[in-house]
């Protein structure tokens, strides 16, 4: 069934990060921009205290909710995250996404599948130790749709894009179920 999400963020240098959203059935993949806080390098880091790093709970929040809010219900389901602190405002999340929010054990990324396989896909273009926050919001879209663009054997050969257009062109046909 189609609209549920898998997330994570992809780390790198300095404390930079990239959200990534796929989507399970047809593999789509959302990136979200997670650029520095105005204040981040300014002041010695303090605990506890507010994330400017990019990619604290509300950064991640408010990214997530910008990218899913707009598309359509039949794919708004549900979200699957790791047990990171960036979620620290699922609640919230869940009603200002319209998203079902649910967490995998601890150290379990093998729940998360979808999403593990797309992180090491984008290792492609983000290779690790480098610093992230180097790439703005155009150059990360590009990527995306690079990425929704390559054809995926578990598709048969479709590209994620192409799953999803078939997918959303079935919906117009003939409604999705939802469940209550």
């Amino acid at each position: 069934m189609p609209g549920h999400w898998e997330g994570d963020l992809i780390l790198g240098l300095n404390r930079s990060a990239i959200g990534t959203l796929v989507e399970r059935t047809t593999r789509f993949t959302l990136l979200l921009h997670l650029p520095r806080m105005l204040g981040y390098g300014e002041t010695p880091r303090v605990k506890n205290g507010l994330p400017l790093a990019g990619h604290g709970a509300k950064a991640v929040r408010e990214a997530v909710t910008r990218t899913i809010v707009g598309l359509p219900d039949e794919l708004k389901r549900s979200l699957t995250w790791d047990q990171g602190s960036e979620m620290a405002e699922h609640a919230r999340l869940k009603v200002d996404a319209g998203l079902d929010v649910y967490f995998c054990d601890p150290h379990s990324p093998w729940q998360r599948p979808t999403n593990e396989n797309t992180n090491g896909l984008l290792r492609q273009y983000f290779p690790k130790g480098t610093d992230l926050s180097a790439h703005g919001r155009d150059e990360i879209a590009a990527i995306a749709a690079a990425l929704n663009a390559r054809p995926r054997k578990t598709l048969g050969w479709k590209t994620p894009a192409e799953a999803l257009d078939a997918l959303l062109r079935q919906a117009e046909k003939q409604p999705i179920a939802t469940t209550a």
